[in-house]
């Protein structure tokens, strides 16, 4: 899949506010800082489509971006240790949850996970949440440009192994880089074998 066309089509402080069109959606979250901006923009190959700043919590809406006016991508608050306070930490998490228990074109979720750290117990301790309520996901290691090849597999090997403690298999999996555009292809081709099954089933869309 190859994408002609990206648009903004609005960012949304509930689940009940989101479009009701019946397209798939993908969601993308991880942890402040993890690189997700970068990883959207890398994929739609705009520049700026999602803000990247330095400063975490920027992304504080569902943002939701109409790729070629098939499907969503949807640019979710990140988790962690973003400088917010703590009552809009819990509203944050509550729309989250929300969103990811009770949207029904949900297709997957994107968790992305920054391959140059060891295994992080937050975002152990997502996708176990995930899990527990049967949500599907795929797993996004992000920066693998900035370690030598050993040096990846080798912390890419502690993470699945952290993983493998709570879980009998592991996700899908895609290892990107923003800077060299490493894994979009394989990104958009799991996209578009999702979609492909979504609509055989919805052929009114």
């Amino acid at each position: 899949m190859e994408i002609k066309q990206t648009a903004f089509a609005g960012s949304f402080a509930k689940e009940s506010q989101c479009p009701r069109d019946g397209k798939p959606e993908y969601a993308f979250i991880g942890r402040s800082n993890v690189g997700k901006s970068s990883l959207v923009n890398m994929i739609c190959k705009r520049k700026s489509i999602a803000r990247i700043s330095r400063t975490p919590g920027k992304t504080q809406l569902l943002n939701y971006f109409l790729v070629d006016g098939l499907w969503y991508l949807v640019d979710l608050p990140g988790y962690g240790y973003a400088k917010i306070s703590k009552k809009k930490r819990a509203e944050w998490q509550r729309m989250i949850r929300t969103y990811l228990k009770t949207r029904y074109t949900l297709q997957s979720a994107f968790v992305l996970i920054d391959s140059n750290v060891p295994p992080q117990e937050i975002d152990l301790d997502f996708m176990n949440e995930l899990g527990e309520e049967q949500i599907p996901f795929a797993i996004v290691y992000t920066k693998a440009d900035r370690l030598k090849p050993q040096e990846l597999e080798d912390n890419l090997a502690q993470i699945r192994k952290a993983i493998l403690q709570h879980w009998e298999s592991l996700p899908p999996e895609f290892i990107t880089s923003f800077n060299t555009g490493l894994g979009r292809e394989e990104l958009l081709a799991y996209i578009d074998q999702v979609n492909k099954q979504y609509f055989e089933h919805h052929e009114d869309l």
